[in-house]
């Protein structure tokens, strides 16, 4: 049993985690009550207590994604294109069915479904541009018993008819939305204008208004993912000093406020984002299928700039986040920069949490946090079975999940104490 208690890159890998190899997670109500050495605590539970045996396994907090497309589930592996192309021949012609709730809702429940088959147990999620589409994931995820963010995209510029709204209809649907759902049961809500191109700039300055209207809810979108981008968003606001700049003047950036990518940042905007605490939601798989470029991890940790993994489906490849640890790796040796397996997993788990600014809930086993964990098995196929067991430590144990596990190594997983899957 693991956990992390701090970032490894900033007080080293041996001081970062907690590792019990017989470990004792004690549950009750949902919430964990104590966590150890089994042989220390199995004395104190009370007559009766259920004990669930997991064997040559690790177990740990559930994994987090902090950016990910649910309605693009049907279109992952779509083939040839970069990010603005790959929008307009793939994206929005599949966006476009989920004015229909029925579809809606039968995507949002096998979406869920896949989530937690590869462990992961807490998503920021975008819909589409319809209210229904976040009704019926909200409504899926509530079924589920599911601690899941989500919100209406925002688009009112450079957009298809069928996916464009207006500041009107956008303000008054994301707030219907956010009193139906924000903070009922697990859920909680993310304004999300889709990005700078699609949104005018009164939109996006109404999206801020929701922000203080409602102070405890999200901000979703996306910066700088590809170049492409990045010299188009010039060419549309050249007022602005940069990307950031755009969203920064409109009052979106704060300590909830999540911005998939920043493959192509500059010094003075990783300043910004950690000024505010904002995070970047590091999406490997997808920054490489698109060819988007390749996230820079030592400029991100120069300016303190917080950041946290995700599978960004459709675009990304999977919704595994082991296999995002791998591509992850991959990245960072391309930059010519390491990525520990420690680090890696305090991606996936703490600093998910912290992205999302939910550590007082989720992220690790601390008493009173809910049980939202999992166990990895490491006998899960014949390679990583022949290869674990050629391991001397942990670290070599972690590696190898990172760089050859995905869905089948996930042996259980659970939802406030309750397996799921």
């Amino acid at each position: 049993m693991m956990d992390f208690i701090a970032d490894p890159a900033k007080v080293g890998d041996a001081d970062s985690y907690r590792y019990f190899e017989d470990g004792l997670l004690v549950v009750e109500q949902g919430k964990v009550v104590a966590f150890g050495e089994a042989k220390a605590l199995l004395p104190d539970l009370a007559p009766g207590t259920e004990v669930v045996s997991h064997h040559n396994g690790l177990l740990m907090p559930g994994f987090i994604d902090t950016h990910v497309h649910y309605p693009q589930t049907e279109m992952i592996a779509s083939y040839g294109e970069q990010l603005l192309q790959w929008l307009e021949q793939y994206t929005y012609p599949t966006e476009a069915q989920f004015a229909d709730r029925q579809k809606a809702a039968d995507v949002a429940g096998f979406f869920l479904d896949l989530l937690l088959d590869g462990g992961t147990t807490t998503a920021m999620v975008f819909g589409t541009v319809h209210k229904a589409s976040v009704d019926a994931f909200f409504e899926q995820a509530q079924q589920r018993n599911l601690r899941m963010i989500c919100g209406k995209v925002l688009q009112d510029s450079n957009s298809p008819d069928n996916l464009s709204d207006d500041v009107e209809s956008g303000y008054l649907d994301s707030k219907a939305l956010i009193e139906q759902w924000h903070n009922k049961d697990r859920l909680a809500y993310a304004v999300t204008p889709r990005f700078a191109p699609s949104c005018s700039i009164e939109q996006m300055e109404m999206a801020a208004q929701l922000m203080r209207e409602y102070p405890d809810i999200y901000m979703q979108t996306h910066l700088s993912e590809s170049k492409q981008e990045v010299a188009w968003v010039k060419d549309l606001f050249p007022q602005h000093q940069g990307y950031l700049d755009v969203y920064d003047h409109c009052g979106l950036l704060g300590k909830r406020s999540v911005l998939a990518h920043g493959v192509h940042m500059l010094d003075e905007e990783c300043r910004t984002m950690a000024h505010y605490g904002s995070s970047i939601a590091h999406s490997p798989t997808s920054n490489l299928f698109l060819g988007s470029g390749l996230f820079n991890q030592v400029q991100a940790q120069q300016h303190d700039m917080h950041y946290a993994l995700a599978t960004d489906v459709g675009a990304g490849t999977s919704f595994s986040l082991l296999r995002t640890m791998a591509e992850a790796y991959k990245v960072q040796q391309l930059r010519g920069n390491s990525l520990t397996p420690f680090k890696s997993f305090y991606l996936a788990t703490l600093a998910g949490a912290e992205s999302l600014d939910l550590t007082d809930r989720l992220g690790n086993f601390e008493v009173g946090k809910e049980a939202d964990f999992i166990v990895l098995d490491y006998d899960a196929t014949p390679l990583s079975k022949r290869r674990i067991a050629k391991c001397q430590t942990l670290a070599e144990k972690l590696f190898v999940l990172m760089m050859l596990g995905d869905e089948r190594h996930v042996g259980a997983t659970y939802i406030l104490g309750e397996k799921v899957r």
